[in-house]
């Protein structure tokens, strides 16, 4: 490899140097910051209405929702004049380390065509711009510490809003209904792991969680014709495949899998009366989410955290129905969850309204 000529390497290094100090006005401005400051005012902003938005899709849970998007709100009114006032305090001084540094570039210029002359005042400038970097980053990482404790909360609950959003999609384009009454709380993609450990043929879709059951729907696209392992046809199946009342389920237990063990696993056990007696899924959010989820359906806590009052008269059909089957006497013990109309007897057929 050819070494470059003194002249070679100052030319290189001064156009270096021109790049950072581009990036500098920016930096100087703490554009950085300032943009920060905008994304973060945006999204609180939009929380209010994205949680209206939820309600009229049918989100009833977390009755504090609204309460917590108006104290975002009032929070960053109350802290963003501070914060501007400190980027303009920060931002001026830092500027004129900028002005200064531009003014000696022409002096620059002047001497590249004599390194010897030029390498010193190239030296004191990258000294010079290194400093007005350092400069930056410290005041970058000030102002963001005024308004990091406020900023996490609002991601926080920005992601939580995108994750019921998602859900409600998937509820509107799933092959079933819910019921009357009844009410989704969460949805994850996930792999029905049959075996108990994922194989290559195992369904895809989406588990979904509401206040009276869960559910499993295969959801994707299955190729129906190859060529040299290559999919030509697709088929998009979309099939409910396990549907089972909450209250059966009798244990959940969490891992994470895979190499990197960043795979979230559920292993959900299930009682008498439901379609299989265990069930594992592969899901794309924290396990122990999940499992924190389920527990608090069947703990009613989701019921106490309700913005929409639950129908009284769908509450007293389950307190009220009948335990004995009223043709053959035979013992009911299907469970019974809001919204159902009728049960059917598992000795004789009979249907009865309740």
């Amino acid at each position: 490899m050819t070494t470059p000529t003194p002249l070679q390497q100052i030319t290189t290094e001064v156009s270096s140097l021109n790049a950072k100090i581009g990036m500098l006005q920016d930096g100087a401005r703490l554009t950085k910051s300032r943009d920060a400051l905008e994304d973060i005012q945006t999204t609180i902003k939009s929380m209010e209405q994205r949680v209206a938005n939820l309600r009229q899709r049918g989100y009833v849970f977390e009755k504090s929702l609204e309460t917590q998007a108006k104290d975002f709100a009032r929070q960053w009114a109350s802290i963003l004049p501070n914060i501007q006032q400190q980027i303009n305090l920060q931002s001026a001084p830092l500027g004129v380390k900028l002005r200064t540094i531009e003014s000696q570039l022409p002096r620059l210029t002047a001497s590249l065509n004599n390194p010897i002359s030029a390498r010193p005042i190239l030296n004191n400038l990258q000294t010079s711009v290194s400093n007005l970097e350092s400069n930056v980053s410290s005041a970058e990482r000030m102002i963001a510490g005024m308004y990091d404790s406020i900023s996490n909360q609002v991601q926080k609950m920005g992601t939580h809003l995108s994750d019921i959003e998602w859900m409600l999609t998937q509820i509107s384009e799933a092959s079933f209904k819910l019921m009357p009454n009844e009410a989704g709380i969460m949805a994850v993609k996930s792999v029905w792991c049959k075996t108990g450990k994922e194989q290559k043929d195992d369904p895809e879709g989406v588990l979904y969680l509401t206040d009276q059951r869960l559910a499993f729907e295969q959801k994707e696209e299955v190729a129906t014709k190859k060529i040299l392992f290559i999919a030509t046809e697709k088929q998009k199946i979309q099939n409910l495949l396990l549907d089972t009342p909450v209250a059966l389920v009798e244990d959940i237990k969490t891992s994470k899998q895979g190499m990197l063990k960043n795979e979230d696993h559920l292993d959900i056990v299930l009682g008498s009366g439901a379609q299989v007696r265990t069930a594992h899924f592969h899901i794309w959010q924290d396990c122990a989410i999940w499992q924190g989820l389920i527990n608090r359906v069947l703990t009613k806590e989701f019921d106490q955290d309700r913005a929409v009052a639950i129908d009284q008269a769908d509450v007293e059909k389950v307190r009220t129905a009948p335990t004995e089957c009223p043709s053959c006497g035979g013992k009911i013990d299907q469970v019974i969850v809001r919204g159902m109309d009728s049960i059917t007897c598992g000795f004789c057929g009979q249907v009865i309204r309740l």
